[in-house]
């Protein structure tokens, strides 16, 4: 059986004030395991974003735990939260989030910049994840030169530079059209294939298609996981 990449129990994430408390995700209990590609849905106000705050570790539940490779992240100080962000968590947004003023290479090299590893070696990852999506031959152009599916398997090759644990992706293909936005998620299925544990936020019933496993929220709980679906039906059959 494959290890946990994390676990939420119980999570739940309250704003407001105690005397006007807003809740937004009621009691999430999610396992991903290890080389899951997993598709979170739902409509505007169901706890995506905040679901993916959670994940990213760029938010603390207001109760519950989530363990990420079997660490409660949740008892960090705000210094070790930062460094597993860095470390174990590689993020590919909506828009992009490419610095202007660098190259392709320079771009796919950054989170690796507070490293210790030589300018060489850095340099050498960076070449070797661009060959990997494609964009061998763009490492020295500026993103204002790149298409905007260019720019995505950027940020996707970006993402990967540190071996992160899990991918995030948040709409990552929001901003592309159909025809873009197929060749990226036809890169996070290769990516997938070759044992990467991915999470996808979408509102796009089509693209979270792609994905092994769906996950529905709704009003801040899961209302239904094609994982458990299948779990249920195999135990039917047999």
């Amino acid at each position: 059986m494959a290890a946990p990449v994390l676990e939420l129990r119980s999570i739940q994430k309250t704003y407001g004030t105690a005397q006007n408390p807003v809740p937004v995700l009621r009691g999430i209990d999610l396992r991903i395991d290890e080389g899951e590609f997993v598709a979170v849905i739902g409509s505007s106000g169901s706890g995506k974003s905040t679901l993916l705050n959670i994940l990213g570790c760029l938010d603390r539940p207001s109760l519950g735990s989530y363990l990420l490779v079997g660490e409660d992240v949740g008892t960090l100080d705000d210094v070790r939260m930062s460094a597993v962000r860095k470390t174990r968590i590689g993020f590919v947004f909506q828009s992009f989030q490419l610095v202007p003023h660098l190259t392709v290479e320079e771009n796919v090299e950054l989170p690796l910049f507070y490293s210790r590893l030589p300018r060489r070696v850095r340099r050498e990852r960076s070449r070797a994840l661009l060959e990997r999506v494609g964009l061998g031959h763009r490492g020295t152009h500026l993103p204002s030169e790149l298409s905007g599916g260019e720019c995505q398997r950027t940020a996707v090759a970006r993402a990967l530079i540190n071996e992160p644990a899990l991918v995030l992706a948040d709409e990552p293909t929001g901003n592309l059209d159909s025809k873009t936005s197929a060749s990226i998620i036809q890169l996070f299925r290769e990516l997938h294939e070759s044992g990467r544990t991915i999470v996808m936020i979408t509102h796009d019933p089509v693209v979270a298609a792609a994905a092994a496993r769906r996950i529905t929220l709704r009003d801040g709980r899961v209302d239904a996981d094609s994982a458990a679906v299948a779990g249920e039906a195999a135990c039917s059959a047999s």
